[in-house]
C-alpha cells in the first residue's frame, strides 16, 4: 500500500463556502499513481470546515451561508467565549457541525466525486486568514 500526504495552506477567503477542488487537485499531483483507494482532506482549524456539495451553481453556496447564519446567529447573549469577537463562537459551532475533514474514494488516480460534487471550504469567520489543509492519500 502506497501513502501521499501534502500541506496545502490556501489564501485568506471572506466568510462563505468556496470551491477549493482544483487547489486540492493541484497539491495531490501524485494521486494519479493510485488506481484505488481513499483520499483524506482536513483542516487544521476549529473555525472552518469542510464539505462536498454541488459545484455547479453559485447560488447553493450563498444559500448554505445564508442558512448556517440562520441556524447558528451571532450575538447570542448566551454565548461564553466572545472574547475573539462576535463571528468566533458561532464559527466554532459550525465548524462542529459541518467537519474537519472528508473523505473521498479514489478511482484510477482521480477523487471519484460525482459529476456535481465539489470540495468547499467552509469559511465561517470575517476574517480567518489563510487556512492550512493536510490531505493524505493511500491505496494500491
Amino acid at each position: 500500500m502506497k501513502f501521499i500526504q501534502q500541506p496545502l495552506r490556501l489564501k485568506a477567503r471572506k466568510r462563505g463556502f468556496h470551491l477549493i477542488t482544483a487547489e486540492v487537485l493541484q497539491a495531490m499531483s501524485q494521486l494519479r499513481e493510485l488506481k484505488v483507494g481513499v483520499c483524506q482532506v482536513f483542516i487544521q482549524h476549529t473555525s472552518a470546515s469542510l464539505t462536498i456539495n454541488e459545484n455547479a451553481d453559485p447560488t447553493v453556496r450563498q444559500d448554505f451561508e445564508t442558512f448556517f447564519n440562520k441556524l447558528v446567529p451571532e450575538n447570542d447573549p448566551d454565548y461564553l467565549h466572545n472574547y475573539e469577537g462576535d463571528d468566533d463562537m458561532p464559527a466554532h459551532l459550525k465548524a462542529a457541525l459541518l467537519g474537519s475533514s472528508v473523505l473521498i474514494p479514489v478511482q484510477n488516480g482521480r477523487l471519484a466525486l460525482g459529476m456535481w460534487q465539489g470540495i468547499y471550504l467552509c469559511e465561517h469567520r470575517d476574517d480567518g486568514g489563510p487556512r492550512n489543509l493536510l490531505i493524505t492519500a493511500w491505496g494500491e
